[in-house]
């Protein structure tokens, strides 16, 4: 019997005006490449974010590792090729998984911010020193989270994020007492994962979350 072919995934790596001095972009999506190949994935790393959106035909799976593109006064340049592309993706159902600084990412695309659920508000959103530490499960009813009971890693914990109503959080963090979302999922208007983990190599050492990310893997292109 002929072997299925594997599933696609396209990694937007932050460089240029995708890029900022404090995520490795290009380290952690090669991180991230090989977390999903070793679970079956042909994982594409694309550095020119704008391109990686008009060139999503055959992916199964979008994967955003990108920085904020309109950081210190930046204005909008939209790129009409990469807005189609996205939509296009959207609309026929390719899962999205955002990555740590994708929450502030692709702010050219509406169509992104809606599609995840969530983001990163300058002046409100931020983060204590980046350390160890623990993220709770709080929802273990999900494919992404099943079994786990929690995530140890060495990583930035973004805390005030704003989160939409319809978000299903699967996972949090504690800060001074105060609780914040990690990790959540949406379905609409495809299935899309955010995990606001991943500043730096170090945190792809955490086990917990390779699994993490390949189980949103799998889910977000229903694989």
């Amino acid at each position: 019997m002929e072997r299925p072919e594997r599933p696609r995934v396209v990694i937007a790596t932050g460089t240029g005006r995708y890029a900022d001095p404090w995520h490795p972009y290009p380290a952690t999506s090669a991180r991230i490449a090989g977390i999903l190949r070793a679970d079956g994935w042909d994982a594409v790393v694309d550095d020119e974010v704008d391109h990686a959106l008009a060139h999503l035909d055959g992916a199964d799976l979008l994967v955003v590792n990108a920085g904020d593109p309109w950081r210190d006064g930046g204005e909008p340049r939209p790129d009409f090729a990469a807005e189609a592309g996205l939509a296009a993706a959207i609309e026929r159902g390719i899962g999205l998984i955002g990555i740590h600084a994708a929450l502030s990412s692709l702010r050219d695309h509406p169509a992104w911010r809606e599609a995840i659920g969530g983001e990163w508000v300058p002046g409100t959103s931020w983060h204590p020193p980046i350390g160890d530490t623990r993220v709770r499960i709080t929802d273990g009813d999900h494919a992404v989270t099943d079994g786990m009971p929690h995530l140890d890693v060495f990583d930035e914990r973004y805390s005030d994020l704003v989160v939409d109503a319809g978000a299903r959080v699967l996972a949090v963090h504690d800060v001074e007492g105060a609780v914040h979302p990690a990790v959540w999922v949406r379905e609409r208007p495809t299935r899309a994962v955010v995990s606001s983990l991943g500043h730096d190599e170090r945190a792809y050492d955490s086990p917990e979350l390779a699994g993490l990310l390949q189980r949103a893997a799998r889910w977000a292109a229903r694989v």
